[in-house]
């Protein structure tokens, strides 16, 4: 059978629960060859759009701005994309809501929710998907440079988890893991290490580990 040479490209990576053989659950994401900036956006709907040059920079400029203080508000904004909220987080155990208090909230980001119109228009299945031949299994990395090259590859959304470094890596999950939190440390820490549900994320504040060049 030929091998597909059309469609979106996607690379597996594990999940932090395991299945019945033991090892780590896999979930599919897509592997981003490209990306556009606002710049570009703006440049192409004023060639195929018919807009005036600046301007779709412009307003979503103004719309980020503007969103961002009703958001600080605490308001709902709902736009074409989805809809955007504050995200709240409580601090420490709780059973006892008379118990919780103002202090024990605190302010834990912006949660979208993408609208289904926007959702159907972007849906990419059409050419179906196919597997990045660039995705090989690493043998363990040696040098300073193997492992920068496994840390920029476990990059995804702006951190890294621990079980995709493994896998990058070829690590063992203790090494893996104290490499990771060596890179918190210091007068100018790479990484910031936080939890998200069961799972520690480790968001990347070194940007040239963003390029997966």
């Amino acid at each position: 059978m030929p091998r597909k040479t059309n469609g979106i490209l996607y690379e597996l990576s594990p999940r932090p629960t395991k299945g019945e053989d033991g090892k780590p659950l896999l979930y599919a994401e897509p592997v981003i060859t490209v990306k556009h900036s606002i710049r570009q956006l703006d440049e192409f709907c004023a060639e195929y759009r018919n807009v005036s040059p600046h301007m779709v920079e412009t307003a979503i400029n103004l719309a980020c701005e503007v969103c961002a203080m009703w958001l600080k508000e605490g308001h709902r904004v709902e736009t074409p994309f989805g809809t955007f909220a504050p995200k709240l987080k409580l601090l420490g155990d709780h059973t006892d809501p008379n118990r919780v208090t103002g202090k024990d909230i605190v302010y834990n980001g912006v949660k979208f929710t993408a609208a289904k119109d926007f959702v159907r228009d972007s849906d990419c299945s059409r050419e179906g998907f196919r597997r990045d031949d660039r995705f090989v299994k690493p043998k363990k990395a040696q040098s300073q440079e193997e492992l920068e090259q496994a840390l920029r590859k476990s990059v995804s959304h702006g951190y890294i988890t621990v079980n995709k470094f493994m896998i990058r890596s070829g690590m063992k999950q203790t090494s893996a893991r104290n490499y990771l939190n060596s890179l918190c440390k210091g007068d100018s820490p790479r990484l910031r290490k936080y939890k998200e549900g069961q799972t520690m994320h480790y968001r990347v504040l070194d940007s040239s580990l963003m390029d997966k060049k």
